[in-house]
């Protein structure tokens, strides 16, 4: 190692690399205590690009019209270049097109017709696509000759590709082609076997080069340029060639062999041309000899030692390069050894069946076995044999052979022993298997499984359904293990169609397995019908089809139908013919549709279970328009204003109009009349007409009938019903008109009820207005009161204020005119102070009361006397008493407790209350007391006790 080289780790680090002294090729070797092994080569090359000579180039003088090659002639180099050319001066670069080619492989300009624009000077520039230098030619003058133009000569082909081109796979291959000529050539490209091309290849600097992408062994062959004008064409012809480099079909991996064995290890390569082999050992050419052979890239080595063990490579070359694959050799020598791959402890089988014992201990070489049961040695015999792998097997095992067996294995290097206990069993049987069922949804079945086995062996039992593993956890809704230890049977709950299929039990022992299937149908309703269609609409019929959906193994009995449109509710069932659809047909026809309305239709079908699965909805359809079949509903009228007649109805749903252009024909005539007089009203949405006419008579009666039509033509017209026209207005006013003030809210209003003809219409009632004397008369306020009335009650009225009121009749036509005003001056309100020191006095049939005078103040009504209100305190129903004195006597059995309040009485109302009085039921005592008493009860005597309570507040 000198100074300019170290080792970083296993990488050759090259200090200052020198161009002359480290190019070539190297190669790492690797190295531990198993051997040693080579790394593939590395080339070391050193890209440069030297200057150009400095003489001068010569002149170079052609004819117009005479094709021309001006050379490059590159310096000395490594590594790929790119050439282009200056055009007299920097940065003027020849531009190529299909006259003038700049190749690529040799840095020469073609011009294939020189023109008089391209006289000047030509640089050739060459740059290394490596390290990017560039470096310039010597300028070449280009003159035109004076002696004449060139005439025009047919193609000649001075740019062309080699006759046998080699290309690598996946590389990108270049072809170049380029013709001088005058006329200037056109260039075509073709492949000579007549092959098209592939979309990949592409065509670039006007033809002047084919380029093939990803080169595979099918773009292999000959290619032809052909270069053509007016005067004749030339061809230039090469083949390409495909190789490969080497690469690994198989590779060697490492390798453990006994001593004395003998090696075979293959590697193979792929790669055009075919691959040849030779193998390294420890990092050297691998010496053969009489035991150690190379055919087709295998490695043999016979009667292996522990010398031979190492570390080897595969190199797989051809000229285009080469391969290397490692491993390891490892040659082992041992005496047999049962540690790393004991025998069983313990082997079970049923009797009758064939048992193997397996001795393989690891030994090299090869250990050879032999077989003691108990103390006695095995001999080999029609049942027993001895196994190349050193095991021992036994057919049609007994009961007699259950024992312990002794394996000994020995080789040059020593023995070593193993045993294996041999059980025989009874064989296990199924007793109670399953059976195939038949159920419907939603039912419960037990699948059993029950058996017979040797005590001995431990027993479980597993469920398959349809070939899968039943999850007990998962499905434990459904499925469940049933029985005792010697029993798997399954249980399945609410059984559903998804269980249908084949279900196996799987009963196993350490010995020995057996399982019993059965098939279980399960039967539900129908699933939904398939593509549901209308084949065919009328205006009142639908034509269906549809395909049967799966029957899930029950036939289908039946079909039905049902409908929607955007205004029913839901699905609905739907009249079809036939009316019973069974279940082998699959077309009915629906009728007695609404004309011009959309549907939808679906079908359901049913079996012995039920009614299935709705299937998905047809497609939206429209029955065809008709004429209008149902007229409005609801016909009547009447009211509005003078000289009109009011026809009302309930108008069609859109449903029952059949078709566009729906409206109404509204006829009517003056009872008695012959002809009708009609009218059309368009909007089906309308609910009345009005006719207006001076002729018109109030409240006359009219016979009213109101049809419907649409673009198909008219319907039907509803009954006849009576309608009178609208009324006269009253034309006079109530009078005698009178008012009278009730109390300092109230005053009542009283008139004459006026003359009324029944030819007028009907009389509705009265409008009272009142108003009071600081408020305007448009401010006014009204009360109404039925026809029959006379009078009304104004209510609500401030006190001692005048209230002026007028009376109209009122119809349905409007308002008559008012009476005369009159008015009336409410009274004073009544006294705010209310009765005081009611006191009492009570025996066991009746309450003597007595109380203050109430003193009215300026602005209140006079007292005229009072009112003394009194209920049981058990009930709400209240009797009055009235007096103008301030006592009063109430003859009461006091058989239960009473409420008593006392208030003044005037023209202006009732004052306000006295504090409620409770005055306590009697049991065989006089009571007295007063408002101001208490809740204590003092003896004011030997012999009158008198009992004092408070009053207690209660509202009435």
């Amino acid at each position: 190692m000198e100074y300019r080289y170290k080792l970083n780790g296993g990488n050759l680090v090259v200090i200052d690399p020198n161009r002359n002294w480290d190019t070539g090729i190297y190669q790492c070797f690797a190295t531990n205590s198993l051997g040693t092994i080579v790394s593939r080569e590395a080339k070391l090359q050193f890209a440069y690009l030297e200057n150009f000579k400095t003489k001068m180039r010569s002149t170079v003088s052609v004819r117009e019209g005479q094709g021309v090659v001006l050379l490059c002639g590159p310096p000395p180099h490594s590594g790929e270049l790119s050439y282009a050319w200056i055009f007299n001066e920097y940065p003027s670069f020849v531009e190529e097109d299909s006259r003038r080619f700049v190749s690529q492989k040799t840095g020469h300009l073609y011009i294939a017709k020189v023109e008089p624009s391209d006289v000047g000077n030509y640089t050739c520039v060459v740059t290394s696509i490596v390290t990017n230098a560039r470096v310039l030619g010597s300028p070449t003058p280009l003159v035109l000759r004076s002696d004449g133009v060139m005439g025009e000569y047919e193609p000649k082909i001075e740019v062309q590709f080699p006759e046998t081109l080699p290309a690598a796979k996946g590389s990108t291959v270049k072809l170049e082609c380029f013709a001088l000529g005058n006329p200037v050539p056109q260039i075509n490209w073709r492949r000579s076997d007549g092959l098209p091309f592939s979309s990949k290849l592409k065509l670039r600097k006007f033809n002047g080069m084919l380029e093939i992408p990803n080169f595979q062994q099918e773009d292999a062959g000959s290619y032809e340029c052909i270069a053509e004008n007016s005067r004749g064409k030339n061809v230039a012809r090469g083949r390409l060639t495909y190789y490969a480099k080497p690469h690994w079909v198989q590779i060697i991996k490492d390798v453990e062999i006994a001593v004395e064995d003998n090696l075979y290890w293959e590697c193979r390569a792929s790669g055009k041309p075919k691959p040849s082999y030779r193998w390294l050992k420890n990092g050297e050419a691998l010496m053969l000899e009489e035991r150690i052979q190379i055919e087709n890239g295998a490695l043999t080595i016979a009667n292996l030692n522990v010398t031979d063990s190492g570390m080897f490579q595969c190199i797989a070359e051809n000229k285009h390069g080469l391969i290397y694959s490692s491993a390891e050799l490892k040659v082992v020598a041992s005496a047999p050894d049962f540690s790393k791959n004991p025998m069983k402890k313990l082997v079970q089988v049923q009797a009758g069946s064939l048992v193997s014992l397996d001795c393989k201990p690891r030994a090299s070489p090869r250990a050879l076995s032999s077989w003691k049961k108990g103390e006695i040695i095995v001999q080999e015999n029609d049942r027993i044999s001895f196994l190349k792998d050193g095991g021992l097997k036994i057919v049609n095992v007994t009961k007699a052979d259950v024992g312990t067996y002794t394996c000994t294995a020995e080789n040059q290097f020593g023995k070593a022993n193993g045993t294996t206990s041999l059980v025989v069993t009874e064989p296990t049987r199924i007793i109670l298997a399953p059976s195939n069922m038949d159920v419907a949804v939603g039912e419960s079945v037990v699948l059993p499984c029950q058996v017979q086995h040797d005590p001995l062996l431990g027993i479980s039992f597993t469920w398959y359904f349809n070939g899968a593993l039943t999850d007990f956890k998962k499905d434990g809704s459904h499925f469940e293990k049933v029985g005792g230890s010697s029993s798997g049977d399954l249980m399945i709950r609410n059984i559903q169609l998804k269980h249908s299929g084949k279900y196996v039990c799987m009963v196993q022992t350490e010995v020995d397995s057996v399982s019993s299937v059965a098939d279980l149908i399960v039967r539900g309703s129908p699933g939904p019908p398939e593509n549901v269609k209308v084949d065919e609409i009328t205006d009142t019929t639908a034509q269906l089809s549809w395909k049967e959906g799966t029957d899930n193994h029950s036939p289908v009995i039946s079909y039905s139908v049902q409908a929607r449109t955007p205004f029913s509710v839901g699905w609905q069932a739907v009249t079809t013919v036939p009316e019973v659809i069974d279940g082998k047909t699959h077309t009915a026809t629906v009728v007695e549709l609404n004309p011009w309305v959309e549907y939808e239709f679906r079908v359901v079908a049913s079996n012995k279970i039920g009614g299935g699965e709705p299937s998905l909805p047809s497609e939206k359809v429209r029955t065809e328009e008709a004429v209008p079949e149902v007229p409005p509903s609801e016909v009547s009228g009447g009211g509005g204003s003078r000289s009109e007649l009011v026809i009302t109805w309930d108008p069609v749903p859109e449903e029952l109009q059949n078709g566009e252009g729906f409206g109404y024909v509204v006829a009517f005539r003056p009872l008695g009349v012959t002809n009708w007089i009609q009218t059309v009203v368009t909007s089906p949405e309308t609910p009345r007409y009005v006719f207006r006419n001076e002729s018109i008579m109030p409240f006359s009666r009219y016979e009213v009938k109101v049809g419907v039509y649409n673009n198909k033509g008219e319907g039907p017209f509803s009954s006849v019903t009576t309608v009178f026209s609208a009324e006269e207005e009253p034309t006079v006013a109530p009078s005698q008109v009178a008012a009278n003030s009730l109390s300092s809210s109230e005053i009542e209003v009283s008139w004459n009820a006026i003359p009324w003809k029944l030819s007028n219409g009907h009389l509705l009632g009265y409008e009272v207005w009142y108003w009071n004397d600081g408020e305007e008369e448009e401010s006014s306020s009204k009360v109404k009161v039925a026809g029959g009335e006379t009078s009304a009650r104004l209510r609500g009225l401030k006190s001692n204020l005048a209230y002026y009121t007028t009376v109209r009749a009122y119809n349905s036509a409007g308002s008559g005119p008012f009476s005369a005003t009159v008015n009336a001056t409410t009274k004073k309100t009544p006294p705010s102070q209310p009765p005081g020191n009611v006191v009492w006095n009570a025996t066991d049939t009746k309450v003597l009361l007595n109380w203050e005078q109430v003193k009215a103040m300026e602005n209140e009504s006079e007292v005229t006397g009072y009112k003394v209100f009194y209920r049981t305190s058990s009930q709400n129903n209240v009797q009055v008493l009235s007096t103008n004195n301030t006592s009063a006597e109430l003859l009461l059995p006091i058989k239960e407790d009473y409420i008593i309040e006392v208030k003044a009485t005037t023209d202006g109302g009732d004052g306000t209350s006295s504090e409620q009085i409770r005055i306590p039921r009697i049991t065989n005592m006089d009571a007295r007391g007063s408002t101001s008493a208490n809740l204590n009860v003092h003896p004011l005597s030997s012999y009158i006790p008198i009992v004092l309570f408070s009053i207690v507040n209660a509202l009435w």
